[in-house]
């Protein structure tokens, strides 16, 4: 497989959710709640486990839908 294939799935709600509860990026990784690459790949587009969207939920009493969403590539690309 050459390249990185970006995921259709979008975090953006999650950094609003985590910034709106108070959440940091500091505060993410002191208390292991998931790794700093795993953090970068949630930043970047990339695919994380469903381990480390368990562990955001629990940490932000949400559920999956409320930090991350689906986005079609071809109506994206359009």
């Amino acid at each position: 497989m050459k390249g990185v294939r970006i995921m259709p799935i979008r975090y953006d709600k999650l950094f609003a959710l985590m910034k709106s509860k108070g959440l940091t990026t500091y505060r993410v990784r002191k208390e292991n709640i998931i790794s700093q690459s795993t953090l970068q790949k949630l930043r970047e587009g990339k695919a994380v486990s469903t381990e480390s969207i368990s562990n955001l939920c629990k940490a932000l009493g949400c559920q999956p839908g409320d930090i991350m969403e689906y986005v079609d590539d071809e109506q994206d690309g359009e």
